[in-house]
């Protein structure tokens, strides 16, 4: 799409620029987050992004932002920081969520290298989204072998079963990381 197209040099300080905004204005004033809202809306048609796939998206993080929001609920005047953590953070998460799935990661990166963001954070960020996917496929496999040897289909192991296997993903990934870094290291990198 035509989102798609444009240069990540754009699409990334046109992103955080509407963050901060969203982040800085006051919950007073909802005809911001409305005009937000129906931007996002907009940019989201015309990214042609399968709708029910923001959505998922925006599901599968929105319950972090409801505990949080959740916890501000008991302070006095909970009512209305509740109110504005939740529409701030969704409309935050929309944004990011529509820059991710309309720029790759890597024209990203280089952007970011180019406002000279300090090289360790941009490194560190690559490394990230590079071991991700290894973690993934590392999980799923764990997942396959689990469920290969497991006959019963009642909660009770099944939760024993995925806490063994969130124990060992740690170790393995614990492990992958130091060979990783003594591999970079016997390389030169510092």
């Amino acid at each position: 799409s035509g989102i798609h197209r444009l240069p990540a040099a754009a699409k990334l300080p046109v992103a955080l620029a509407l963050v901060m905004a969203t982040v800085l204005m006051p919950i007073s004033v909802p005809a911001y987050f409305v005009v937000v809202a129906v931007f996002l809306v907009l940019a989201a048609a015309f990214s042609r992004i399968p709708p029910d796939f923001l959505l998922k998206r925006l599901l599968f993080l929105e319950p972090f932002v409801l505990c949080i929001a959740l916890l501000a609920l008991f302070q006095p005047g909970g009512g209305k920081t509740f109110a504005s953590i939740m529409v701030k953070s969704t409309l935050c998460l929309l944004t990011m969520i529509l820059l991710s799935n309309t720029t790759p990661f890597a024209e990203l990166l280089r952007v970011l290298r180019r406002t000279r963001v300090p090289a360790l954070l941009v490194t560190t960020l690559a490394l990230t989204y590079r071991y991700l996917f290894v973690l993934i496929d590392e999980s799923e496999r764990l997942q396959r072998a689990r469920s290969c040897r497991t006959f019963a289909r009642r909660r009770a192991p099944a939760w024993k079963s995925l806490a063994t296997l969130v124990g060992r993903l740690f170790v393995r990934s614990s492990e992958r990381a130091e060979r990783i870094y003594a591999a970079m290291c016997a390389r030169g990198w510092k």
